[in-house]
């Protein structure tokens, strides 16, 4: 079998889930699966895709599961304060429509020098956006490329950037957004552990609440990272 394929097994010790359980939810096509000589095979890709949509609904303990599930030993804290610097974050970001957002970010997380090819990257994340938007209903969206693009990027990056007033960007119920995480991950497994620990981050109380009063990119960028280093790695 492909190394792009998971047995039941393998997809139960990754998600931390009983395996009777991955089969159900495989059974009722509630996670994208096939059948291949009998045996339920998941491949890596759509799990990937299935299990970004999944982490909106998890609370804080599956959460932590799913980002210990893809650290490495060596991966060290968190991804955030890992891949996030003052530098990447924008209190004031220059943006009122959803392409100019997205431009906006890349050109913050350009900052870096790790943005190798801006407008393969803006492409990929449009595309992204097309499937289905990155919009939470509580006014943040991370908007991300739909596969890793190793090859435009230096090293993984996380922007941060806050528009003055909310815009309109694809959330449930027609709702704005006006904080943008930008996650630009080298590959699918850091894209993952990075996801499930903003989703972590946005779960803290009033944090989505403090960080729209910050004016000032340097104190948003400390208070995100002192936040981040109040929750605990698993």
């Amino acid at each position: 079998m492909s190394n792009d394929y998971l047995s039941i097994q393998e997809l139960a010790q990754r998600l931390a889930r009983d395996r009777r359980i991955i089969e159900k939810l495989a059974q009722k096509g509630a996670i994208p699966g096939q059948r291949i000589a009998g045996e339920w095979r998941f491949h890596q890709t759509e799990i990937t895709h299935w299990l970004e949509q999944d982490l909106r609904t998890m609370g804080e303990n599956e959460l932590a599961v799913v980002e210990s599930q893809h650290t490495n030993a060596q991966d060290g804290g968190s991804p955030i304060a890992q891949f996030m610097s003052p530098d990447t974050c924008e209190a004031c970001l220059d943006a009122a429509t959803k392409p100019s957002v997205l431009r906006e970010l890349i050109n913050v997380a350009g900052r870096t020098w790790h943005v190798w090819d801006a407008p393969a990257i803006l492409k990929a994340i449009q595309e992204r956006e097309e499937v289905m938007s990155t919009a939470f209903d509580n006014g943040v969206a991370v908007p991300h490329p739909r596969n890793p693009l190793s090859g435009a990027l230096g090293q993984t990056t996380i922007a941060f950037g806050r528009t003055t007033s909310g815009i309109p960007f694809g959330g449930p119920r027609r709702s704005l957004t006006d904080l943008f995480f930008l996650v630009l991950a080298k590959d699918s497994r850091t894209h993952l552990r990075i996801l499930a620990r903003i989703a972590r981050l946005l779960q803290v109380p009033d944090f989505t609440q403090h960080l729209r009063q910050i004016d000032d990119s340097a104190d948003a960028a400390d208070f995100i990272l002192q936040t981040d280093a109040s929750i605990e790695l698993d």
